[in-house]
């Protein structure tokens, strides 16, 4: 009888546990290129954004990684682990052919909320993530493109990859997948609007992330501050607000925490830098082969050196350049690099000043002028390159409250673990207490 009574003891525990998890939701969107401006400055046609600024806390800017790119900076938000941890150093192997990039999930090298989830027994769901084909989430449109001759296109090549088997088929019979047209840059935001819209009514995972992605694209085509991203962050916006409006009829926006945020800024730029130009011309690149070599990242630049009195020899040389080219960018050494937990393997780093950017290629002249377009991959330690955060909920610990200390990308994976109760250990990020009710 002592038997039978622990054992409905632990089943009505673990029943408590699980509605207590079921009556919390993490809703995480990732606007490509979320400048804080885009909700704070009255010129930005956000209501939706500003709405939630207001309801909840918000920043007026985090700090990115090192380089500040989309895919470095997409698996740190949701591992909570810098680069030097995760393993995803940029946006494509440093040694990638034919234009293959890190898409596959098992590239990562530490745990991800994505795993603590799954362990809870929670559903998931991601739509656009980088570097989530193949990985542990229940429902997943990943990110995925045709390479190195491929045949196809960007929805033929991940339809295959998208779990479960089922929910393309669904999607498709619902009409919010028709054909690769709706993947174009001008459409692309409404077609991953109305995925997460479609999940979030027939599914209701208790984690969703979703990855938006054009405000990115046309702040690199047209700069920080023109029509086409204002048009691109107000589609954005109007966006979101139909997820909370699904969210609302599915009465679960009340039990539902908002993370707004972003994976790096923008700059403004109109020069281009060839550091391997220089190596070319020291004999240090010859033909295929080299002995030191740079892989650029937009405003960042990362040595690889076959010998380490290689380092030496290409610090000699950028501090024998003219003071109009040194001013272009700052050298960062390995303490430095350690420090912001960039890649391990790397000599050293050129962090770019603002204006300029850095560029593999091996012809012209070191220094380049180019039309005035945005990048980004810069040392994340000036304003411009930092990212927003909003989030607004039940469990959140005031309305219109601005952060008042340092935070980064990094810590945004201890707050979803802390609202999930996912007992989720992030190596580099840290829980701040102020912006939660609970743990505070």
């Amino acid at each position: 009888m002592k038997k039978i009574i622990l054992f409905l003891f632990l089943i009505m525990t673990c029943s408590s546990i699980r509605a207590q998890q079921d009556d919390r939701y993490v809703l995480l969107i990732s606007i490509d290129g979320l400048r804080p401006d885009f909700y704070m400055e009255e010129d930005w046609n956000t209501p939706t954004l500003k709405s939630l600024m207001k309801t909840g806390v918000y920043a007026d800017g985090i700090n990115s990684v090192f380089p500040s790119v989309t895919y470095p900076a997409h698996t740190t938000i949701v591992s909570g682990a810098f680069p030097r941890e995760h393993g995803i150093f940029y946006n494509e192997p440093r040694n990638s052919q034919n234009n293959h990039w890190f898409w596959e999930y098992e590239r990562i090298t530490t745990k991800t909320i994505w795993e603590a989830a799954k362990e809870k027994g929670l559903t998931t769901a991601a739509i656009m993530w980088p570097v989530t084909v193949g990985a542990p989430i229940t429902y997943n449109f990943p990110v995925r493109r045709p390479y190195g001759g491929e045949k196809g296109n960007q929805l033929s090549v991940t339809e295959p990859l998208v779990t479960p088997e089922t929910l393309m088929p669904e999607m498709r019979s619902a009409g919010v997948i028709k054909s690769n047209d709706q993947f174009k840059h001008e459409t692309i935001d409404q077609t991953i609007g109305g995925m997460g819209q479609y999940i979030l009514k027939k599914h209701r995972p208790s984690l969703m992330a979703v990855h938006f992605v054009n405000v990115d694209h046309v702040q690199h085509v047209h700069g920080r501050d023109n029509s086409f991203v204002k048009d691109a962050i107000h589609n954005v916006d109007v966006q979101i607000g139909k997820l909370i409006k699904v969210l609302k009829e599915g009465n679960i926006y009340e039990k539902t925490d908002i993370i707004i945020t972003g994976d790096h800024g923008h700059v403004d730029i109109n020069k281009v830098f060839l550091p391997n130009l220089l190596l070319k011309k020291a004999g240090l690149i010859i033909g295929n082969s080299w002995k030191a070599k740079f892989t650029t990242a937009g405003g960042a630049a990362f040595l690889y050196v076959k010998d380490k009195k290689y380092t030496k020899q290409v610090k000699d040389i950028l501090n024998t350049l003219p003071d109009e080219q040194k001013g272009l960018f700052t050298i960062y050494d390995r303490n430095d690099l350690d420090k912001i937990g960039a890649d391990p393997e790397a000599a050293l780093a050129l962090g770019m000043k603002k204006g300029c950017v850095s560029n593999s290629e091996l012809k012209g002249s070191i220094v380049q002028n180019r039309k005035l377009v945005a990048a980004h991959g810069f040392f994340p330690d000036f304003k411009e390159i930092q990212t927003g955060f909003i989030i607004s909920g039940p469990n959140v610990a005031g309305h219109d409250k601005k952060i008042t200390f340092d935070m980064g990308i990094q810590d945004v994976a201890p707050l979803i673990s802390s609202i999930l109760d996912l007992d989720f250990e992030s190596k580099d990020g840290v829980f701040h207490n102020g912006i939660l009710k609970i743990n505070n």
